[in-house]
């Protein structure tokens, strides 16, 4: 039997009947990932195996650094070939790693390759790609159809121009494209340099002089305001820490004068002015009906030889073990108190905040809306079959299950819509698993309702997103 077969993950009948029977073929949403528009526009292809599953993987490089692979296989100088034999040599040292399932179900489902990676089968895996790649489905749109996606939701910043999403919209086809609105650099009065030209990038796309902070805010809805246009329906903030040092509109104006003057917030200064755009942000998106995405705990770059080196977003990012709960507590209380709390949903990456992330989340559900404050998925370091059971089981009893939004990819790389299977099997031996247990009546109708709900029409429904053919 191959290592992914039909019962991959799924470990009992009821397990195998809800993945086969309910989950299997439902199409996927991908309401949050860092795909560049641009190259769905351009319907980009691949030129081999290295270029679409191992550029910019941060997730490989990690796992390729322990093995005691040079930089030069990950980053660095070596050939794609080189590269990717150097993974091929890594992968069966990656037992029990979740980059172990990703890489067989990611081989298994786009080229048919049922052998286990390693230096014995490099060559045949590199040549069965290069044939495979060379098909027509294998352009990013070919693929985004071939995987059955509807929706794919890209992260974007307020000064790109969207003309990618234009594109894309105009030339139509299986799968829609919208932009997430994501203002990260907006708050970065910390760092000037950051700031500063980021500010005049914003104004000339959005021919709003941002040299006052009302400027600031116009420039930004006026951005908002283009999103939507184009079918944007949510916005994502990557944070350390959530923000909740509320200040006056002149506090945070003199903070704003000093840093477009190039003078560099303190951290105090800092996170009042993060705290004072983050309400501004809440009340643009309930006044549109959108949804907000919150990510937050990771600790960046904390290798700083790294960072001088190669880079931002390389592979030196960890779990952070910041206090979370009484700021995102306080941010989600004041929105509601002045009737501007939008839809959300909240990405912890700290498991021992699963259970506190969760409870706050249902003290500000209603408005009529099922699930209103979403506990998201399992993120980043979590999003693993460890962290998606720690996920489900946080969610499930603190919370509505039968509500959860699902699985998204969060991922660069075309290749890792696999990563909604991986889910949905977790999800199916879940509810399996308590059925065989007598925990759950065996009562198909009902477990099936359950997992077609998380799988696809929660967030069919949630979000407020355009389908293809509507």
């Amino acid at each position: 039997m191959s290592f992914i077969h039909d019962g991959f993950l799924l470990q009992s009948a009821t397990a195998r009947r809800l993945y086969h029977g309910v989950a299997a073929d439902l199409p996927i949403i991908d309401f949050h990932c860092h795909l560049l528009p641009q190259e769905i526009a351009d319907d980009r292809r691949f030129p081999d195996l290295f270029s679409i599953w191992l550029a910019g993987d941060h997730y490989k490089w990690r796992a390729m650094r322990a093995d005691g692979v040079a930089e030069k296989f990950c980053t660095g100088e070596a050939t794609p070939r080189e590269k990717f034999d150097a993974w091929c040599a890594t992968v069966p040292h990656t037992l029990r790693n979740p980059l172990y399932h990703w890489s067989h179900l990611e081989l298994k489902r786009y080229f048919g390759f049922d052998r286990l990676i390693s230096p014995s089968t490099a060559d045949a895996i590199w040549d069965l790609a290069a044939d495979r790649l060379a098909a027509p489905e294998f352009s990013t749109r070919g693929i985004l159809e071939k995987c059955r996606v509807q929706i794919v939701c890209t992260t974007d910043d307020p000064t790109d121009d969207l003309a990618a999403h234009r594109r894309i919209a105009e030339a139509g086809g299986a799968t829609r494209v919208y932009p997430t609105f994501r203002p990260d650099k907006a708050l970065r009065v910390d760092d000037p340099a950051i700031f500063g030209p980021w500010c005049d990038l914003l104004a000339a796309r959005s021919g709003v002089d941002t040299g006052s902070i009302v400027g600031l805010l116009d420039a930004l809805r006026q951005r908002h305001d283009a999103f939507h246009a184009i079918g944007g329906r949510m916005s994502d903030h990557g944070l350390e820490i959530c923000y909740a040092d509320f200040c006056s509109e002149a506090e945070a104006i003199a903070i704003f004068d000093r840093a477009r003057s190039g003078q560099a917030a303190s951290p105090e200064q800092h996170r009042k002015f993060a705290s004072f755009l983050m309400v501004y942000f809440g009340r643009l998106d309930a006044e549109k009906g959108w949804t907000k995405q919150l990510h937050f705990g990771a600790r960046r770059n904390n290798n700083t030889r790294a960072m001088r080196a190669i880079g931002p977003d390389t592979g030196f990012d960890g779990i952070g073990d910041w206090p979370q709960v009484d700021a995102l507590g306080r941010y989600l209380d004041a929105l509601d108190s002045e009737g501007a709390l939008p839809r959300m949903v909240l990405y912890n990456l700290n498991p021992a905040d699963n259970y506190a992330v969760s409870t706050l989340a249902g003290c500000f559900q209603g408005d009529g809306i099922p699930g209103k404050i979403q506990f998201g998925s399992g993120w980043w370091f979590l999003d693993q079959k460890e962290g998606i059971e720690l996920q489900l089981n946080a969610l499930s009893n603190t919370g509505l299950l039968r509500r959860f939004v699902g699985m998204l990819t969060d991922s660069r790389s075309f290749m890792s819509f696999p990563r909604h299977e991986y889910f949905r099997r977790i999800l199916c031996q879940t509810i399996g698993a308590d059925v065989e247990a007598g925990l759950i009546p065996d009562d198909h109708e009902l477990q099936a309702g359950l997992v077609r709900a998380v799988c696809y029409d929660n967030a069919r429904d949630f979000f407020g997103l355009t389908l293809p053919g509507n």
